[in-house]
């Protein structure tokens, strides 16, 4: 406030001033009220709230050069080297992350300021208790999806929000129990990962972590339209189970190990099919997977890949050729069942051979076999009807055995 060439300036107890006069630093003010004769109007007095005692100011750097005894009195000056981090601690809370080669000055007064100095040069690994402190803060308010937005927000606007370097300078990644990762650094492979949580320090360089599935997995080669040795048109479906046994070889002699192996699968599968006739593929299904899975095994495990089964799911032939085989093998069926048919023909003729030698042999047993057939026929018979009573017919029976003897 000025009137009549007096300034008067009212700082609250949570508040600090500097005072400017023609641009030059004379006072650093704590609370009270103060007054000024300030006719030609040279003095400019700027306040600042310490509730936010990181002290912002376009010549801050000149004050503390130009002003060192007054300004080293009430602001605290904190400088990072090039090999360092800083955690700047208000009142015992992380607030922020100052990167290297940076230099932030901070009110001396009611919020204790603490700077933590983390030597870069040791490695890259963020300490695990100052990272579970950091994912604390990351469900606090200022860490939630919406500061997300804001502060891409403020980025756009050329601002910056508190906590956002921790966010931008710090890589975290989880490898699961069925994975491991790569650690690469400029791209350059440092070290694996084991499965847990991995948090790194990407000041200035380019950090990334490679995550690979080690599970097994299936890669399917389908409609392969192939020719055999005999010139039949077939297409066939393969699929393979394989897994990533080593994946610092795949990464370094593969760019997709996914399609290398598809390429193999399918070259091998050409070639074992070409170097057979159609019935060698039907008899041999099994000799051909395993020759071709030995294949697939040597050109495959030299980059790291474990391929563990492979199979021909389908074997699809064209409609024509479908017909000529069911006429085949509807022939061959027919065949078997008229050599079964005459097998049992002969069979039964050379039984009936031998048994008529025996009769021949034996008047009795053919006299046995009268009547065993006379007694299959009689069981057709209803009724019986005898003439000349019982006499008549025992003594045919009589003649029939004397003419027997």
């Amino acid at each position: 406030m000025n009137i009549m060439g007096y300034k008067r300036q009212v700082v609250a107890q949570h508040e600090r001033a500097l005072v400017l006069k023609n641009g030059m630093l004379e006072q650093i003010l704590g609370p009270g009220v103060y007054r000024w004769l300030d006719l030609p109007g040279a003095l400019a007095v700027e306040v600042f709230d310490l509730t936010h005692p990181e002290l912002s100011h376009p010549h801050a750097d000149v004050f503390c050069k130009e002003a060192a005894p007054l300004w080293n009195a009430w602001v605290e000056n904190v400088e990072i080297s090039e090999r360092e981090a800083g955690l700047v601690y208000l009142d015992g809370r992380l607030s922020r992350l100052l990167s290297p080669m940076s230099r932030r000055f901070y009110w001396k007064g009611p919020v204790a300021v603490r700077v933590e100095r983390v030597d870069l040069s040791a490695g890259l690994s963020v300490d695990a208790g100052l990272m579970e402190t950091i994912r604390r803060m990351r469900h606090a308010d200022a860490w939630t999806q919406a500061s997300v937005v804001m502060r891409e927000k403020a980025r756009a606007l050329g601002k910056a929000l508190p906590g956002a370097e921790f966010l931008d300078n710090i890589l975290e990644e989880e490898v699961a129990d069925h994975e491991m990762g790569l650690l690469l650094v400029d791209g350059r492979l440092i070290r694996t990962l084991e499965p847990g949580v991995h948090a790194f320090w990407s000041f200035a360089r380019n950090v990334q972590v490679e995550v690979t599935d080690l599970r097994l997995q299936e890669l399917e080669v389908q409609g392969q339209e192939i020719l055999t040795r005999d010139k039949v048109s077939l297409r066939i479906n393969l699929g393979a189970h394989y897994r990533v046994a080593d994946p610092v070889k795949v990464r370094a002699s593969l760019p997709k190990h996914k399609d290398f192996l598809y390429r193999e699968l399918q070259f091998a599968l050409r070639q074992a099919i070409c170097d057979r006739t159609l019935d060698e593929l039907l008899d041999q299904k099994g000799a051909l997977e395993q020759g071709m899975l030995g294949v697939i095994r040597g050109r495959a495990e030299p980059h790291g890949i474990a391929v563990e089964a492979l199979g021909i799911k389908d074997v699809i032939l064209p409609g024509d050729m479908k017909q000529i085989l069911n006429q085949v093998v509807e022939a061959e069926k027919a065949a078997q069942a008229n050599l079964i048919r005459r097998r049992e023909e002969t069979a039964a003729t050379r039984s009936l051979l031998n048994t008529a030698k025996l009769m021949d042999q034996n008047p009795v047993l053919l006299r046995l076999k009268e009547l065993e057939t006379l007694e299959r026929v009689t069981e057709r018979v209803g009724s019986l009807t005898v003439f000349g009573g019982m006499e008549s017919l025992l003594q045919g029976l009589v003649r029939i055995e004397g003419s027997q003897g």
